[in-house]
């Protein structure tokens, strides 16, 4: 198999969550489960830039320091994937993929 960049990875994560969440529509969702949809999909996105910035930092200092700032990012969203799948829009199979692939781009930022 073929390697991967990590911010491929982050974006294939990302892709895969919208997916997911685009069998239900968010106007019909109370307003708790809509905002914890909507911070997901932030994380993710902001978690992608940062894996962008990780591979791009000119520095290792500065690649330290986006590693950091997106593993935090993707930590808060597995637990929001956890979150939201208990109102039952990821299943069980679901949180488990998607949280294997958060916690090995997670350890591919070092």
């Amino acid at each position: 198999m073929a390697s991967i960049s990590i911010f491929q990875e982050t974006k294939e994560l990302e892709t895969e969550v919208g997916r997911i969440l685009s069998a239900y529509d968010l106007a019909d969702m109370p307003r708790e489960q809509g905002n914890l949809v909507t911070s997901l999909k932030h994380l993710l996105i902001d978690a992608r830039l940062d894996a962008r910035d990780y591979e791009y930092a000119q520095t290792r200092a500065d690649q330290l320091q986006t590693a950091t700032e997106g593993r935090q990012r993707l930590g808060q969203a597995q637990a929001a994937i956890v979150k939201i799948s208990e109102y039952g829009l990821f299943g069980a199979v679901d949180v488990a993929q998607l949280s294997a692939t958060i916690q090995h781009i997670m350890s591919r930022m070092d």
